[in-house]
């Protein structure tokens, strides 16, 4: 009986759509082609897209998760009618906080070692992916927290590279909104099993408002990473246990002490 909520993903499938996620970031950096940017103004501010082939790949290997994702779960015996969508939020956001950083940094050690490192990381969000898509299979707590914990956790690193690269506000902004808004609607639909847009949204603009603020202030990348990580863990928390039919008083509390331990942090750390 065990072994019928023990599935795994097809080993064919899923190495083949990790090399291919991996060759699109290899082949950006494998031909040169001229850079470009699209610039236009918006309320007076000039904002300047990039145009070459490194963001092409990875907007290309964002797709390519998805669809994958989604080519990896119709194999699931347990598959029920309907969209994967959810199961397509964190490893599309994972390919894309991968591609940061092999975007910015040349070729060398430590590309390669980002490039090995983000693909284990792949595998590991398309095994647990595949594993919640059942929540009778035995494996399904493990890899419910494990999701969450990722969740935050590439957030908490999407922060801090937009702050080491001294990102425009507009342009931290114009990430933030989606990305807080994608981490708390995964988290909560782990949680509740519910899909929480309205909160979702809000957190989304809460955590916009937030990076807003601390744009400005003299504290280093990992503060700000840490900064905004935790008014994001807050409202999930506070989310979750609204769900549940908990007192507001004791919600809000335990929202707050998990503001304070990442806030604690934030001023504890440098760098």
């Amino acid at each position: 009986m065990l072994e019928e909520h023990r599935h795994m993903p097809d080993t064919n499938r899923l190495s083949v759509l990790i090399a291919a996620i991996l060759l699109a970031y290899a082949l950006a950096h494998l031909i040169e082609v001229p850079h470009n940017a699209l610039s236009f103004k918006v309320l007076g501010l000039v904002i300047a897209i990039p145009l070459n082939l490194n963001v092409a790949a990875t907007l290309i290997a964002s797709g390519l998760t998805a669809a994958g994702m989604d080519w990896l779960l119709r194999g699931h015996p347990h598959l029920e009618p309907g969209s994967t969508f959810q199961h397509w939020i964190l490893p599309t956001l994972t390919t894309f906080i991968i591609g940061i950083p092999l975007y910015n940094l040349p070729v060398g050690p430590a590309w390669w070692l980002i490039f090995g490192l983000g693909g284990i990381l792949l595998m590991l969000v398309f095994l647990a992916e595949y594993i919640a898509l059942d929540s009778s299979d035995i494996r399904y707590p493990a890899a419910s927290a494990g999701l969450v914990a990722l969740s935050y956790t590439l957030f908490l690193i999407l922060m801090t590279s937009l702050s080491f690269s001294e990102a425009r506000l507009l342009l931290v902004a114009v990430i933030v909104f989606p990305a807080a808004g994608m981490v708390a609607l995964r988290a909560l639909r782990l949680r509740t099993g519910q899909w929480k847009f309205a909160w979702a949204i809000g957190i989304g603009l809460i955590l916009t408002q937030v990076s807003a603020a601390l744009h400005y202030w003299p504290l280093g990348p990992i503060q700000i990473g840490l900064a905004l990580l935790g008014p994001l863990y807050a409202l999930t928390e506070l989310a979750q246990n609204m769900d549940e039919d908990i007192s507001l008083r004791r919600a809000a509390i335990e929202a707050l002490l998990g503001l304070a331990v990442f806030w604690a942090a934030a001023l504890l750390v440098r760098g």
